[in-house]
């Protein structure tokens, strides 16, 4: 099987030649139809993510192994199954739940096995979906998707299931009544905007610093769109929420200048939920939090159950695809260069 790996942290991909592997017990092997390129992939790529105060997390410390096979947004159609595997049938195509956890512990057995302590999630921890085949290790990771496109519905298993459970942190009576303040118009973005349209969400109002993008999340349904370098982009936000403060902000960049920006236009017991890895240090007074009794909420990615309920939502209609380029996966490290240069217009995707 054909492979494309970080074999160096930050460096181009390198095509491997693996042996296909020959699933056992309870593992299917799936021959892959498409792969989402995700922001997250470049941190990994890069090894690591900015804690801030000349910090840095390394992912090599932290238990990835090069040479690694990254993606974790994929699609694929089953070509062979251990002697205990069941639920799936050969020649459909499956999305594919990559954020696996240990299947023992108590977060694991609640099923929040995304926040396992300690993951095997695919495209991280092993081998995932830039590459011709992807072993999985239990078929209630497969989710069937009918005759949906494959590479319109990949990038639902991380941009689509991150922003929907980013949404699920907020209480409906704020999302439903008041406007959501999202910073950042990328693939996250503009899956937010469609998701939050679906779940009966009054509506966003988007920042970004890139006007193309602020155009795709205006074209996607904003309600308005502002673009972060404006000096007085906060109180452009605010305007555009009839000059008041708003209840709830989704920042899926994650950086000091993001988090500054939607701790800003918060009303006093306001909440904001942060998912993006930018990285860098807080950067609000701390007294400030409990002064204002705002809640600051952490997200990563979303449970097995919320991809489900997500999918379900896909095949009513109710959400549609964002802007999707495909690429041969023979392009991985080209696409994700290009991503790194901030030139892809919502999702890049891998088709083989």
């Amino acid at each position: 099987m054909k492979c494309y790996c970080i074999t160096k942290f930050s460096q181009p991909l390198e095509l491997i030649e693996r042996e296909t592997p020959q699933p056992e017990g309870t593992e299917v092997l799936l021959k892959t139809r498409a792969a989402g390129v995700c922001h997250s992939d470049l941190h990994i790529w890069e090894g690591g993510y900015d804690l801030g105060h000349g910090k840095r997390l390394s992912l090599q410390e932290r238990g990835i192994k090069l040479p690694l096979t990254m993606g974790h947004e994929t699609v694929g159609t089953p070509v062979a199954m251990g002697a205990q595997a069941n639920g799936v049938e050969p020649g459909r195509n499956y999305l594919v739940f990559p954020w696996i956890g240990c299947g023992q512990c108590d977060v694991c057995q609640s099923g929040q096995e995304n926040y396992c302590a300690t993951p095997r999630s695919l495209g991280i921890y092993t081998h995932g979906g830039y590459a011709d085949h992807i072993l999985v290790p239990h078929s209630r990771y497969l989710l069937d998707i009918g005759d949906l496109n494959p590479a319109e519905i990949a990038p639902h298993a991380c941009s689509g299931l991150t922003t929907y459970s980013a949404i699920n942190k907020i209480d409906p009576a704020i999302h439903t009544k008041h406007p959501i303040f999202i910073v950042g118009a990328g693939g996250l973005g503009l899956m937010a905007i469609e998701i939050l349209r679906a779940m009966g969400g009054h509506g966003a109002i988007v920042v970004d610093i890139d006007p193309a993008k602020l155009q795709a999340a205006k074209n996607a349904g904003a309600l308005a769109v502002v673009n972060g370098n404006d000096p007085d982009a906060a109180q452009q936000v605010m305007a555009a929420n009839g000059g008041k403060q708003l209840h709830a902000v989704i920042d899926l960049v994650g950086s000091p200048s993001s988090t500054q920006l939607g701790f800003n236009v918060l009303t006093k017991g306001g909440t904001l939920v942060i998912v993006g890895l930018f990285g860098g240090a807080a950067p609000w007074p701390l007294a400030f939090i409990p002064m204002r009794a705002l809640r600051i909420q952490g997200s990563y990615t979303g449970s097995l159950n919320e991809l489900k309920s997500l999918l379900e939502l896909v095949k009513a209609g109710k959400i549609n695809s964002i802007p999707v380029t495909t690429h041969p996966l023979a392009e991985a490290s080209d696409v994700l260069a290009r991503l790194h240069e901030g030139k892809v217009i919502g999702r890049a995707v891998l088709v083989d």
